[in-house]
């Protein structure tokens, strides 16, 4: 066995040295939270793509890094606590490549791990940085639009069971009845490219005519998950014409921009380049090849590991 022994002088150098290494890192911590960075665009896959490509449009003018963790989406099916941890991961990473603001462009994520994150870890990690989903945003335009007060939610089945959506209408409008219903073949159908199939339309069709056979009064559709706005031509196929389907993107697009003007201190800290980084988990030439379909264009991207 080895003993180790200390004298008083050595041991309050050690100390001092202790408390210097700790000052140093929160003058660095701090440093590093004064200078501007990008808005960080966070997915699970490549759905987020949808709500990035809406946001450039909206606002151009900023510079955006995206992650996507493809390399363990699904998301839908798993536990709130992998959920949570994964997108921690992230959160954490693109913090620490500069974004103050961070946006969860995954339903799954939003309902599984973003009230975590805001009460209980950006305090520590950062309480001047900022994390926001994509449901809220949704949500909020509902009551404008349905008239019969009868809204579905399609969406994965994990953002289903987490019962946000229904939670999130109920405090802005409690006379609004909500029905959900699983889709747990729709993101299959997406990234695997056969979104635009023949047998999409199995898929697709049942799960339609599942929830309007729940609540014939449903008037207003939610598209919950980012994914789902390449199904569109079939959903618009099979649903009723006078049913109003809800996309995420424009309406999460807008309300960001509402954020940044109601908060400038924010808006001070994010970079206006006009650029647009993207990384994967996965492998680089795989995400391209698949992101192309979700932006409209080709791109470039970097792998990473969370």
């Amino acid at each position: 066995m080895i003993a180790v022994t200390y004298n008083q002088s050595s041991c309050k150098g050690g100390q001092e040295g202790l408390s210097m290494i700790n000052a140093d890192f929160v003058e660095l911590k701090l440093q590093c939270s004064r200078e501007r960075g990008p808005i960080g665009v966070f997915d699970s896959g490549y759905g987020g793509l949808t709500i990035l490509r809406q946001i450039r449009r909206l606002m151009p003018q900023y510079d955006y890094l995206y992650l996507g963790d493809n390399a363990r989406t699904p998301y839908g099916t798993r536990s709130f606590d992998l959920v949570y941890e994964f997108t921690l991961q992230a959160v954490r990473y693109l913090f620490e490549q500069g974004c103050h603001l961070v946006i969860l462009a995954c339903n799954t994520a939003s309902a599984k791990a973003l009230r975590s994150i805001q009460q209980r870890d950006l305090p520590l990690l950062d309480p001047q940085r900022r994390v926001l989903g994509v449901i809220r945003p949704t949500v909020e335009v509902v009551g404008n639009i349905s008239r019969t007060r009868h809204v579905g939610i399609m969406a994965t089945p994990g953002t289903i069971r987490s019962h946000t959506y229904e939670l999130e209408i109920a405090k802005l409008c409690p006379d609004i009845q909500v029905t959900g219903e699983a889709c747990p073949m729709w993101v299959p159908l997406v990234e695997n490219d056969e979104y635009d199939s023949p047998g999409a339309d199995y898929f697709v069709s049942k799960r339609i005519e599942s929830l309007l056979s729940r609540d014939p009064l449903i008037d207003s559709v939610i598209l919950g998950c980012t994914h789902y706005p390449l199904l569109l031509g079939k959903i618009r196929q099979y649903m009723p014409a006078d049913v109003h389907i809800i996309e995420q993107g424009s309406y999460v697009a807008e309300s960001l921009k509402d954020y940044l003007c109601r908060h400038p201190e924010m808006d001070e800290r994010i970079t206006m380049g006009g650029s647009a980084r993207f990384l994967t988990t996965e492998q680089a030439e795989t995400f391209q090849s698949k992101a192309t379909v979700f932006m409209g264009q080709s791109l470039e991207a970097q792998r990473v590991q969370l």
